[in-house]
């Protein structure tokens, strides 16, 4: 395919999150994978240049997709009004910011102007209001692209981390714990795990909700009563084992048996992750249309301005968005023509044949 324009949604202005996008476009050998276009204002890219250092970026201000530069970044202006930016502060115009530059990464989206999507981090308390009721990026772009169900997956070379349940108090999660949403996240990081990473027959583990993963009924019923059965019915379609005891799974390195967790809510998994990812994992929103991927750090405000901010995860995020673009293109392409990788085997074993011969 052609070099792919990707999305960069600013996240909170106030935030770690133009810094570091800012640091990590610096190298333009970014722009010989793909042309990427920051949805944020003039003012906002060139206070973070200066707070940054002064890099070596270079950019120009578009207000429309007729005027992309595919050798150059593009910033598209969302907004002109002068905005009072104060690193390290949560305050409404940081959130206010944020959802502007979002809703406008959405409208790209849709209309096809981009091909990807990365994003900055929001602060789930200041971006709330009239135009985004949501408690993070994964349920909002659920209702972009209208799915039925998406799923947050974190991934790593080392690890895949999926989450039943994502910013959900801990005494509502068991609620979550259904049959009909274990078989629906279950699909969705099935079916990812083959489309976006390349995996023909994933191994997927499910973590148990209870201690011990309850320890046969005598420590909670979930197990016994919900995840097995499902389980059991999931593994008709698709390699799943389960239920695991979280401490031991991770204590152990279980993980490393398997293409992908599914834990059942968001400490479970992602205590884990980050420690195993060490800065470098990619948060990514799996059975969307469209690809989004995000950084695994937050708002980082008390760093926010000082030039200390560390741009790997938002680099690694980047090139996951690229990774994931790739792999689908050459699943469609598999998928639309299922004799060639039968026949390229055949010609190779015809092939090795003559060389023995000879």
């Amino acid at each position: 395919m052609t070099k792919p324009i990707i999305g960069i949604s600013c996240g909170d202005i106030n935030g770690i999150g133009p810094e570091v996008i800012i640091k990590a476009l610096a190298d333009n050998r970014i722009l010989e994978q793909c042309t990427p276009v920051i949805f944020g204002s003039q003012k906002l890219v060139n206070f973070y240049k200066k707070a940054a250092g002064d890099q070596p970026f270079n950019f120009q201000v578009i207000k429309d997709f007729t005027r992309i530069n595919h050798k150059q970044v593009n910033v598209f202006a969302c907004w002109e009004e002068d905005v009072a930016i104060t690193p390290g502060q949560l305050n409404e115009t940081g959130g206010k910011y944020a959802v502007m530059s979002l809703l406008a990464a959405a409208d790209a989206l849709k209309a096809g102007h981009i091909h990807g999507l990365v994003t900055a981090p929001i602060h789930k308390k200041n971006v709330q209001g009239e135009g985004f009721a949501y408690t993070g990026h994964t349920p909002w772009l659920k209702e972009v692209a209208g799915a039925d169900d998406v799923l947050m997956l974190l991934y790593t070379d080392a690890l895949r981390v999926a989450l039943l349940t994502e910013h959900v108090p801990v005494k509502d999660v068991a609620q979550y714990v259904t049959r009909g949403n274990i078989i629906s996240k279950l699909r969705l990081l099935h079916n990812s795990l083959r489309k976006d990473f390349g995996i023909d027959k994933p191994k997927i583990a499910v973590l148990g909700l209870n201690p011990h993963a309850g320890d046969e009924g005598l420590i909670g019923e979930e197990e016994e009563n919900i995840i097995k059965p499902t389980l059991r019915e999931a593994r008709q379609h698709m390699l799943v084992f389960g239920p695991y005891s979280a401490d031991a799974f991770f204590a152990r390195h279980s993980y490393q048996e398997f293409d992908a967790v599914l834990a059942l809510y968001h400490d479970q998994g992602l205590i884990p992750f980050k420690t195993i990812a060490g800065g470098e994992g990619v948060n990514f929103s799996a059975g969307l249309p469209f690809v989004r991927t995000s950084p695994d750090h937050g708002t980082g405000f008390d760093i926010a301005g000082k030039n200390v901010a560390d741009a790997t995860s938002f680099l690694t995020a980047l090139f996951g968005c690229l990774d994931i673009i790739n792999s689908r293109a050459g699943y469609e392409e598999r998928t639309r023509n299922p004799l060639r990788k039968i026949t390229a085997q055949v010609l190779k074993n015809m092939e090795d044949e003559k060389i023995e011969e000879a």
